[in-house]
């Protein structure tokens, strides 16, 4: 079999949706070089595996993605974890759009992993909460709470920039 004939499939694929995949899994992470880290080795599992995916490659492809986030995420609580900044990924452009969507990354980076990908997987990806539950390996009902938590924790994130905001302090960046 020649090398080329082994992956078929997989550059089409990754052309299509590679953009969304490294969003994605930057947003897990909570930067750019470390999604595109979780991205290539995830894709990695994905190429020494081709020959035994069927059907859907992309969702092989985001549950290896979150399993090794969780993976990673269990690794931190014996070496706990500081972001301080979160890097933005795309294309930046003046929009209030632009702004909306680099605060929320920041809002997300402040979350523990967990409410992370659940917020992630359920807002972002619109995935239902079954489906957020097979992805992470939990019960639906953990999703529920971790979700309730996680928007209820960003409803006072953003609630304390906007007092920032409103008392002169500057725009959050």
């Amino acid at each position: 079999m020649r090398h080329r004939d082994r992956f078929e499939g997989l550059e089409a694929f990754l052309a299509e949706r590679g953009d969304a995949l490294l969003a994605t899994a930057a947003l897990l992470v909570g930067g750019q070089s470390a999604g595109e880290d979780l991205l290539q080795t995830a894709l990695e599992r994905l190429m020494r595996n081709w020959h035994r995916v069927t059907g859907d490659p992309e969702g092989y492809l985001r549950r290896t993605m979150y399993h090794l986030a969780v993976d990673q995420w269990r690794g931190r609580r014996r070496r706990p974890e500081v972001l301080t900044e979160v890097e933005w990924f795309g294309n930046p452009d003046a929009t209030a759009e632009f702004d909306l969507r680099h605060a929320l990354v920041q809002a997300l980076a402040l979350l523990p992993p967990r409410q992370r990908a659940v917020l992630v997987l359920r807002y972002w990806e619109q995935r239902s909460e079954a489906e957020t539950a097979l992805a992470l390996g939990c019960s639906v009902g953990t999703v529920k709470s971790t979700a309730s938590r996680g928007l209820a924790r960003l409803r006072e994130l953003t609630a304390a920039w906007a007092e920032e905001i409103a008392s002169g302090n500057g725009v959050r960046r």
